[in-house]
């Protein structure tokens, strides 16, 4: 106080900003450094069928091509183009083929099972080719090791002379 009883103001003081702690920049640049990789890791992945680069008349395959892990039963799959039909070549052997439409019978009621034989299945409206390991099939199951699969196809309206081949591996464990 002064000799004329006012108050003064005291000096004001800016609020001291607090130093940041160095250890817990580095840790957040990290974090943010990995989230940004895992991003960019999961925008430019390639995984399944984008992997295989499947031919345009080919939609997709199981198992999957170069596949490490698949199982003894697992069914062997082929979505075809429209207006495709083909036959699967597994281990050298070619599967016969029957056409869905040809085995099912006007006797059947709804709800009752069809007998299918024990081939390659081919669905015409899906264009669907498929071949499940039976023990009363040309192949019980895949052993284990290397498997390849070669699906022939061709333009329905065309036939078999017309034929492309694809051809991929598998794994089964």
């Amino acid at each position: 106080m002064t000799s004329d009883d006012t108050p003064t103001a005291e000096p004001e003081t800016a609020p001291k900003r607090q130093r940041s702690d160095k250890t817990l920049v580095i840790v957040s640049l990290l974090i943010a450094i990995g989230l940004v990789l895992v991003t960019r890791g999961i925008l430019v992945s390639v995984t399944g069928d984008e992997r295989a680069a499947l031919p345009s008349s080919i939609e997709s395959v199981l198992p999957v091509p170069d596949a490490e892990q698949a199982l003894a039963q697992t069914d062997v799959f082929v979505d075809l183009a429209s207006g495709l039909t083909g036959v699967l070549v597994i281990d050298g052997i070619e599967i016969d083929t029957v056409d869905l439409s040809e085995i099912q019978t006007e006797s059947v009621e709804p709800g009752e099972q069809v007998a299918v034989p024990v081939v390659t299945v081919f669905e015409p409206g899906n264009y669907t080719l498929t071949y499940a390991p039976s023990p009363d099939g040309p192949i019980d199951r895949f052993g284990s090791g290397s498997h390849r699969v070669d699906v022939i196809y061709w333009p329905i309206e065309d036939g078999r002379e017309r034929a492309r081949v694809f051809t991929w591996f598998f794994n089964v464990v």
